[in-house]
């Protein structure tokens, strides 16, 4: 069935954006409808000059926006039928969740994560079936890890320098079964966070019984007097840090940093255990290789670079340290299951064209927001290098009431509170840009209506507070 052009203009509603060239925000909008739902992909659009005057645009403007889709592969044009919407190979590799999009009318942006890229998925899911046998035969007891991930995972160490053997990896379900692990083998007294930090990492750590001691991060780096202290305070035991795009705040911890953190960990005999959950989410024009921090212990996962639900993490170490891991009781429950290990192997291998993906899209979607809420009197941000999320300071009002105002409108967000080992940063809000662009200016419509701003009903799609 062919789109009628009003069904187009209704479809795109507000698609104009501020700053950016017309056939651009429209090429946008239509391939954001396509992902949305709300323009049946398979379905000819309609004719050209009765496009364009339906949407307020010159035949010019929609010839270049059509020009711009055929060039991503969102229209499929042919020579005496019109062009027909359809979605590009990479469109299958969606960026956003379900509950991050709004399509079911609630917008949850309380976790900041990706969707599976599903062709990619679904593709190592049917080979790694095809040689599952091997392992199907066996007891399904990995201990640390299959031997096949271990090599790979340790072969990307050393193509980024830092020399490692298999044995010096061991595979987890996850970043937190890692640090479960880790936890329970170290037996800290007391562990030196960042403020802000993941939640579920400080819920972890309470829950062992550990004492947390603070230092301060702000989008603009790490406050080195407070780690100095944070370190002292955790003498003999462990500090745990994201160095590379901080979660919350996205910041990136400069050499000079690193290298103080490990002379800190060397004097008061402190395991650092670095996450690099964040690292592949290097949104810089020319993303490149970060210096490790010295002596610690290396975590990371495939949640962010492939999906949350791959449940796949591991431990990078000594390999006296992984051995000891290894016989630890809790290692085998804390593992990941082995069919899941082979999918891992299976993405894992080569993940240019995932990040290739996610990388633009996120860039695109940052930027975006960013221009949406720039130059607004009641937050400030700092645009970060990476990960996925806005760390916004609001300048009045505290955010646990913008993310109760934010609620009633059908959106869901994290205040800063819960990102604080203290009960602080209770002025910030974590705004991740994992959405569309499109639900993206709704986000921004609702923030501005939480913050007293007198815009459009916030729950009708739209664009934001045109800041």
């Amino acid at each position: 069935m062919r789109t009628t052009d009003l069904q187009l203009a209704s479809a795109l509603g507000a698609w104009r954006r501020p700053g950016v060239a017309l056939a651009r925000a429209l090429a946008d909008a239509v391939g954001g409808a396509a992902l949305d739902g709300r323009l049946r992909v398979g379905s000819p659009l309609p004719a050209e000059r009765r496009a364009a005057a339906a949407l307020g645009v010159s035949r010019g403007t929609l010839t270049a926006a059509l020009d711009i889709l055929r060039d991503e592969g969102w229209v499929d044009t042919r020579h005496g039928s019109g062009s027909t919407l359809r979605l590009p190979p990479e469109a299958a590799m969606r960026l956003a969740p379900v509950s991050a999009v709004g399509e079911d009318g609630a917008l949850d942006l309380r976790s900041a994560v990706p969707a599976a890229p599903h062709a990619a998925y679904q593709q190592a899911l049917m080979r790694a079936a095809e040689r599952s046998g091997p392992i199907l035969a066996e007891s399904g007891e990995t201990g640390p890890g299959l031997p096949e991930l271990r090599s790979l995972i340790a072969g990307r160490y050393t193509e980024e320098g830092l020399v490692t053997r298999p044995e010096q990896i061991l595979i987890t379900s996850g970043t937190r079964a890692a640090l479960a692990l880790l936890t329970a083998h170290l037996r800290p007294r007391a562990a030196a966070v960042e403020i802000p930090a993941y939640p579920a990492v400080l819920a972890g750590f309470r829950a062992s019984g550990t004492r947390l001691a603070g230092f301060r991060v702000a989008t603009d780096g790490w406050d080195l007097d407070q780690l100095h202290d944070a370190f002292r305070a955790a003498a003999g035991g462990v500090a745990y840090l994201v160095p590379d795009f901080q979660n919350p705040t996205g910041a990136l911890m400069p050499d000079a940093a690193r290298r103080t953190v490990a002379r800190l960990a060397e004097r008061h005999r402190v395991t650092v255990v670095a996450d690099e959950t964040m690292r592949d989410i290097d949104l810089r024009a020319e993303p490149s290789p970060l210096e490790r921090i010295p002596r610690s212990v290396l975590v990371g996962s495939a949640a962010k670079t492939v999906w949350g639900g791959l449940r796949v993490g591991w431990i990078r170490g000594t390999a006296a340290l992984v051995g000891e891991l290894a016989r630890h009781p809790l290692c085998e429950p804390l593992s990941a299951a082995p069919t899941q290990q082979l999918v891992a192997a299976e993405l894992l291998r080569d993940t240019a064209p995932v990040l290739h993906h996610r990388r633009t899209a996120l860039r695109r979607q940052r930027d975006h927001l960013s221009g949406l809420l720039a130059g607004d009197s009641r937050w400030r941000f700092t645009v970060p290098p990476g990960g996925l999320a806005l760390w916004l300071r609001l300048t009045d009002v505290r955010s646990d009431v913008v993310a109760a105002q934010a609620s009633a409108y059908g959106l869901e967000l994290s205040p800063g509170q819960s990102f604080a080992a203290d009960a602080t940063c209770a002025h910030h809000l974590r705004l991740p840009y994992t959405s569309p662009i499109t639900t993206l200016d709704r986000v921004a419509a609702v923030l501005d209506a939480a913050c007293g701003g007198q815009g459009q009903d916030p729950r009708v799609p739209g664009p934001g507070p045109g800041r």
